[in-house]
């Protein structure tokens, strides 16, 4: 499957390639999504200014867990690689971890009581575009109002991002982790 789109290439308009730099580590080629997004300037720049990667209410990790859970739920294998890629041993995970934002249900021992109420916020935030009154109330036992408005704008946030790259059919990058086998 190739890409719909071909990604921006060089030069970049220059206020563009000051913007792409500052998104990577020194040396790195900007991911195949922002380059692709470049295409459209005034999309690419609201989609970045809508971008929850700073320090928020909740832990790197507990991000990690919705952004690569959601990501992994919408099939979106490409922004879940370059998630685990980045961000998976600063968080903390392991190959549990990693394996279990993939497979179904939030029970997997990896996670702590906390961090199954995020997995199961984001199954069903993605299956029924809701989120019922049983887990609502575990889940304001556990967060702050400021902690569940991140982690539900979070999951959204993700799975636009997994429509894009799976709609757009961009190509992983070279160095992101792929879905687990099977």
């Amino acid at each position: 499957m190739t890409h719909r789109i071909e990604p921006a290439a060089r030069p970049y308009e220059k206020d563009m390639e000051a913007t792409l730099e500052k998104l990577m580590p020194p040396g790195v080629e900007p991911l195949v999504l922002f380059r692709t997004l470049a295409r459209n300037p005034r999309v690419f720049r609201r989609f970045m200014a809508g971008g929850l990667l700073d320090k928020g209410s909740i832990t790197l990790r507990e991000r990690e867990i919705a952004i690569d859970r959601a990501c992994a739920r919408c099939g979106g294998e490409y922004e879940w690689g370059v998630h685990i890629a980045l961000f998976a041993d600063k968080a903390g995970f392991g190959a549990g971890e990693i394996a279990a934002t993939v497979v179904p249900g939030a029970d997997a021992a990896c996670w702590t009581s906390r961090e199954r109420l995020i997995v199961r916020l984001v199954d069903q935030l993605h299956e029924t575009n809701t989120v019922d009154d049983e887990l609502w109330a575990a889940l304001k036992e556990e967060f702050e109002d400021e902690q569940l408005i991140e982690l539900v704008v979070l999951t959204g946030l993700y799975h636009m991002v997994s429509f894009t790259v799976n709609a757009l059919r961009l190509p992983l990058e070279d160095y992101a982790a792929r879905f687990p086998a099977g």
